[in-house]
């Protein structure tokens, strides 16, 4: 029997297998366990026009300022204490963000199921009679072929796959063979975007023996499976400023820092001197430093 493949990746690695144009999928929740080194790479590199699928947070707003983004299909973008991430906010009311697509979360979620089905789309009720529908005219409606009780045929709306290319998530643990487990309150649908996308990258706090996934762990915390993963990268730190409870909770400080920031364009520049110029360990050694200084 031949043994499960490595698939242990650095963050350059994974970049380095991203093209233009290509449909990425950002796991995560807002400002909860987002893979922000991952985000932090692209924004590094010379990768254009992305097509971005997210419940987002600051992974959205970086990308966007950065020009990177060409089309956006979100349920919102928050930072949760900071209601509305202020990098999106600017995009949005200076239209920078080509194509938008703001659907109902629970659109969203359906259109996540749709493409891990491999099915073109899947019917629900949520939008109908709403703006959703005006807002985004390419939805479309289909009729139940089934008559109820009434011999009516119902109407929903036919929310199309959200079929990725590439599928990026940040969790607690991961084996070298693409397993992986949270350890905190949410698997925030990470399961759904890796099934979703021809290709899926893990970054974890932590790479230990597959056994090891399980020490003190329940069985149902391994979200995801080998199968389902391309790549796995072991980040420390990597979902900073974001939660991965229970390693660590959101960088409140760090999170105000960079809201007053975006404020001014010298302060945003000096920001971005600082803390997005370098490589991922030029960006935890500032990090280390800003918390040295707030302490």
């Amino acid at each position: 029997m031949s043994k499960p493949s490595n698939k242990e990746m650095t963050i350059d690695q994974v970049v380095a297998e991203l093209r233009d144009g290509m449909t990425i999928g950002i796991g995560g929740w807002g400002p909860r366990r987002k893979p922000m080194a991952l985000v932090r790479a692209i924004l590094r590199s010379d990768l254009k026009d992305l097509d971005i699928v997210s419940w987002g947070g600051a992974d959205v707003g970086l990308l966007a300022e950065a020009g990177k983004i060409r089309s956006l299909t979100y349920a919102f973008v928050s930072l949760d204490s900071i209601p509305l991430e202020p990098l999106f906010q600017q995009a949005r009311q200076n239209r920078t963000i080509p194509v938008i697509h703001e659907w109902d979360e629970g659109m969203f979620n359906t259109g996540l199921q749709a493409a891990a089905q491999r099915l073109p789309f899947l019917p629900m009720r949520a939008g109908l009679g709403s703006d959703v529908l005006r807002n985004n005219p390419e939805l479309k409606l289909v009729k139940s072929p089934y008559a109820d009780a009434n011999g009516d045929h119902e109407e929903f709306v036919a929310v199309p796959a959200l079929k990725l290319d590439v599928a990026m998530v940040h969790l607690n643990r991961a084996d070298v063979h693409g397993n992986a487990s949270y350890l905190g309150p949410d698997p925030y649908f990470d399961d759904l975007f890796c099934m979703a996308a021809d290709r899926a990258y893990v970054s974890c706090e932590q790479i230990v023996d597959t056994a090891g996934l399980t020490v003190d762990t329940p069985v149902q915390r391994v979200l995801l499976h080998r199968t389902m993963v391309t790549g796995v990268v072991e980040t420390p730190n990597g979902a900073h400023f974001t939660t991965c409870t229970p390693d660590y909770e959101r960088d409140e400080k760090f999170q105000k820092h960079y809201a007053a920031s975006t404020a001014d364009p010298e302060d945003w520049a000096a920001f971005k001197a600082r803390f997005l110029s370098g490589d991922e360990a030029a960006y935890q050694a500032a990090v280390a430093e800003f918390t040295k200084e707030q302490a």
